[in-house]
């Protein structure tokens, strides 16, 4: 059998970013490893990557056209769902389960992570309560898997992993996690997320100074990560998702569907909800792409001329017009929405604030009809934050129902964003992979990945 594995996805990660401030990557490549760009997929967003990687496919065939989408049966929109059957094509690892009875493979915080054909499992899962409150754990396959991890290196940093307070912490957890639980396992293959550079590369932009520090802490945890394994000799396979561009514009989709009498809403004590299955069309956003469902199919053309004269939208695709694209699926929109490279879409659908639903101002990801990356920021009109949210932990703590409503409805905050392929391959995402592997002067598609993974196995 050959060396084991390890799938690296650092998010976020693109070759510009390789140089002074990444000497633990630079160790692989001095050693023979080859690092070059990595062609995007479209759309370019978290679980429609992974699924290329792990599938060799395309959004058409795997299915996975987004984050979210338009459940059609259920007349719902719903965002990062977990149970790996919606993945609808074989993973890497059922082939080489199927080629080689015993290989072992474990799958840490890669999405799509529950009831996975794999051996050993580890992703967030909070359980939701009855009375609206949400406790915050995770989701480990066999049983037992992750409370054994978390006894002998602490407790998940769950508020590190997405909110206000994202950052290295979840990083630094999951890979002294994937050190521990290879240690337990000994997996033949191990696919691991790291998460960290998604968070500031979005809400401050990737020019500002600070990220140099977050790509040096990042590095810092790989080289933890390879030191940790260094005893099983394990060889390592780096990618990244997708590259996050700067932003300046904010593209408020449903709104304008609303404004042009598209979309329709359910008034709740003051409160609006999306009302999905009764608009004559609603967007579900999705960073730089917007799926747009339309139920009634007479205002078609309509509704894709309004987008098309929309500022910041560069294209808006029709199922045909998909197909370039590889995005022609059941589950996506009948209209595709690219934005520019300079701008993103939010999902906000209200036109007054003060009707927003009560999740807007929380961090929420399923309840939301669209991706908010404006849930990384505490409202900064609230005079003493930090007071704010302990007030609120005291109420919870003592048995009294709380909201934490303290994100705030600005998406201009936002300075960084993804979803549309770059124009620059040096800013998009990255590959990094070992000599053996390595073809020189070939162009790396992200479905590459999936081959790259068959070959190391059956050298």
């Amino acid at each position: 059998m050959p060396a084991p594995l390890i799938v690296l996805n650092i998010v976020g990660l693109s070759p510009y970013m390789l140089g002074q401030h990444t000497p633990n990557l630079n160790k692989l490549i001095n050693k023979g490893y080859q690092a070059s760009p990595l062609k995007d997929v479209f759309p370019a967003v978290t679980t429609t990557a992974q699924s290329a990687m792990l599938t060799g496919k395309t959004a058409d065939e795997h299915g996975i056209v987004g984050n979210g989408w338009y459940f059609k049966d259920l007349a719902e929109v719903g965002f990062w769902k977990q149970a790996n059957q919606l993945v609808q094509s074989d993973k890497i690892w059922d082939v080489l389960k199927r080629e080689q009875p015993g290989f072992k493979v474990s799958k840490l915080f890669w999405w799509y992570n529950m009831y996975a054909n794999v051996d050993n499992s580890i992703t967030p899962r909070p359980h939701y309560l009855a009375d609206g409150g949400k406790l915050f754990d995770l989701y480990s396959s066999p049983n037992g898997l992750h409370q054994g991890i978390e006894d002998k290196i602490g407790i998940f940093p769950f508020f590190n992993f997405w909110g206000p307070k994202a950052g290295i912490g979840a990083s630094r957890w999951i890979a002294q996690a994937a050190v521990e639980e290879f240690k337990q396992n000994q997996p033949d293959l191990q696919l691991v997320y790291l998460p960290h550079l998604d968070y500031n590369l979005q809400k401050i932009g990737p020019k500002h100074p600070d990220i140099g520090r977050d790509i040096e802490a990042i590095d810092e945890v790989v080289g933890q990560l390879i030191d940790g394994l260094s005893p099983y000799s394990p060889e390592f396979l780096i990618v990244s998702e997708y590259g996050i561009t700067d932003v300046e514009h904010v593209i408020p989709v449903n709104q304008i569907l609303r404004q042009h009498d598209f979309i329709k809403v359910r008034e709740t004590k003051g409160f609006e909800n999306l009302d999905c299955g009764a608009s004559d069309a609603f967007a579900v956003a999705d960073h730089q792409i917007a799926h747009i469902y339309i139920n009634n199919k007479n205002r078609f053309d309509e509704i894709k001329q309004l987008l098309l004269n929309t500022p910041h939208i560069e294209q808006v695709l029709d199922k045909t017009e998909q197909q370039a694209l590889n995005i022609n699926h059941e589950r996506s929109g009948d209209l595709v929405a690219i934005s520019t490279e300079n701008a993103w879409f939010s999902y906000y659908y209200w036109l007054d604030d003060n009707k927003a639903p009560d999740f807007a101002r929380t961090v929420d990801i399923h309840r939301k009809p669209g991706y908010d990356p404006v849930e990384m920021y505490i409202d900064p009109k609230i005079k003493f934050p930090v007071l704010k949210v302990i007030g609120k932990l005291i109420k919870k703590k003592l048995g009294f129902r709380m909201l934490m409503d303290v994100i705030p409805l600005d998406p201009t905050l936002v300075k960084g964003s993804h979803g549309r392929c770059v124009d620059n391959p040096e800013q998009g995402p990255v590959l990094i992979l070992p000599k053996h592997l390595a073809e020189p002067d070939k162009k790396y598609q992200m479905t590459d990945v999936f081959d790259l993974i068959y070959r190391h196995f059956k050298q």
